[in-house]
């Protein structure tokens, strides 16, 4: 019994050292400076005494801006460690550069640089030697980097507000649950969690993601398949890099999503640009263009931007044309979780039987974008390629948020989450599709209405997209233009509209923003 009780107090259930000296070690971690100590090179053969040396030091990485106005410095007791001499000339340096004014003492909180520095103390004094702000010489980047296209600025790019694409209803996410789970797994963390460096991800979240597949996407998968990544770009990158050569020629949706197309770009592959309708890819008009074609990037569950569902017909087609021709399938099964006015269509990859389909699929858009958490299920065979390109990019992911996820999975939160942003974005869709029938009348055509967290609004005359979208930027609204997502010269203008961060309560006056800049625009 005793030793049973030894074996408790030691060791947590969940298999991890307990930090039984925990609040000793707080103690120590307060008592030790938080600051970093700058570069500093003494001379212990000058004639320069040392605390004059230090004073200097310490003024060129002011002038440097290497410590910066209000930043902390070490104590004198750290940088007396740091440096191996005592704390007298420590001291001394200390007391020259606070009556100098380089430096403040707060009391109770430390020394500081001056958070007013006079101009004159920032002026560099003596042979300060500093990199120039301009670059000499031959600079050469691979060709590589060159391919990958430049994400240019825009106003309406990565900012919360109305109508912003692929944001959540975040004001609805259960963090008081989150926050319990997280705050579990940090003060007990399985040891496996800790250590294992599998580059597939942890056994328990790829195990809950199966069972999740299994049931709702009707995904043919097992623990061994699945590979946790760092969302669906990266998982994008990892496929591109085992399938595709420089050169080779891939089916991508046209319009479709830029960054996946950035993917392919930057791997020097073809782009064959295959017209969407509302059955999904036109699988016909892609043979057409290319057979021979090595991949085909689909997002059939709803299509981005134009939100259409991939037809079964169109599907057994576009599998036979893989099988036929040796090619492969990259799924994106893109706002899956969320249909309104049908029942869930069943995943591409269940409908596989030659193992010829690798589906991705995100916690962005279900859970919140920041935690970069996604997978893949990838055929048997070609588990142990990607496992080896997975080694030349980051090893393994991260640990602690899928533990969370597994437990929150589990646990039966993520369905119950599921289900009720169901509820909640139905009725967000249906009113932003009423609110623009009864603010513009026939101005736009609305697709991709049935499902997801975006409609597809479609001008049926000509206007500039990206010029409304700059002008509503002003006003706080968050368009993201269409014809942004086209790459060739058949370009449709209008808005991809985000409702999922949009609430009833504020629909009416932001679809009315939409119509002042639009009005702005037009005039």
């Amino acid at each position: 019994m005793r030793t049973r009780m030894r074996s408790t107090r030691m060791w947590s259930i969940r298999g991890t050292k307990r930090l039984a000296h925990s609040n000793h070690y707080d103690g120590e971690m307060a008592k030790r400076s938080s600051a970093f100590t700058p570069v500093i090179t003494l001379d212990r053969g000058s004639a320069q005494p040392l605390h004059s040396q230090i004073c200097r030091a310490l003024r060129d990485a002011i002038a440097r801006g290497d410590l910066r106005a209000g930043q902390r410095v070490p104590s004198s007791r750290a940088m007396s460690a740091e440096l191996n001499v005592s704390r007298i000339p420590i001291l001394n340096a200390y007391a020259q550069l606070e009556a100098e004014g380089y430096f403040q003492t707060r009391k109770g909180a430390g020394t500081f640089v001056s958070s007013a520095l006079p101009e004159y103390l920032t002026q560099r004094r003596g042979p300060v030697t500093v990199r120039s702000p301009k670059a000499t010489g031959p600079r050469p980047v691979a060709r590589r980097a060159l391919l990958s296209p430049i994400e240019p600025a825009s106003p309406w790019h990565d900012s919360l507000g109305a109508f912003g694409v692929h944001q959540p209803a975040f004001d609805e996410f259960p963090f008081a649950i989150w926050s319990r789970l997280v705050t579990h797994h940090s003060k007990n963390p399985n040891a496996r969690a800790i250590h294992c460096i599998d580059p597939l991800g942890s056994r328990r979240f790829r195990e809950a993601i199966c069972d999740y597949l299994r049931t709702a996407r009707a995904v043919r998968a097992e623990p061994e398949q699945i590979m946790i990544v760092s969302g669906s770009q990266q998982a994008l990158h990892i496929a591109v890099s085992v399938l595709l050569d420089p050169g080779d020629s891939v089916w991508m949706e046209e319009p479709g999503y830029r960054l996946a197309r950035n993917v392919l770009a930057a791997a020097g592959c073809r782009v064959i640009p295959v017209p969407v309708d509302n059955e999904g890819l036109n699988v016909a008009a892609g043979i057409k263009q290319c057979a021979d074609a090595r991949v085909a990037c689909v997002t059939p569950s709803h299509q981005y931007p134009l939100g259409s569902t991939m037809s079964a017909a169109r599907r057994l087609q576009l599998l036979n044309w893989a099988q036929l021709h040796g090619a492969w399938i990259i799924e994106d099964d893109y706002d899956s979780e969320y249909r309104f006015e049908s029942t869930p269509i069943s995943s591409l990859q269940g409908l596989d039987s030659n193992s010829r389909v690798i589906y991705i699929g995100t916690f962005s858009k279900v859970l919140f974008a920041s935690l970069r958490m996604g997978y893949m299920v990838i055929p048997p065979d070609l588990v142990e390629r990607f496992i080896a390109v997975r080694y030349t990019m980051d090893i393994f992911p991260p640990y602690l948020y899928q533990e969370v996820i597994a437990d929150f999975m589990r646990e039966g939160y993520f369905a119950r989450h599921i289900r009720r942003m169901r509820l909640l974005y139905s009725a967000r869709r249906k009113g932003l599709v009423e609110q623009l029938k009864n603010s513009f009348g026939n101005t736009f055509e609305i697709h991709g209405a049935e499902a997801g967290m975006h409609l597809t609004a479609a001008f049926r005359a000509d206007r500039d997209d990206v010029a409304i979208a700059g002008q509503a930027a002003e006003q706080g609204l968050w368009l993201w233009p269409l014809s942004k997502s086209y790459v060739t010269r058949n370009v449709r203008k209008g808005f991809v509209l985000g409702y999922g961060n949009v609430s009833i309560q504020v629909m009416p006056a932001a679809v009315e923003k939409l119509r002042s800049a639009i009005t702005r625009v037009s005039s």
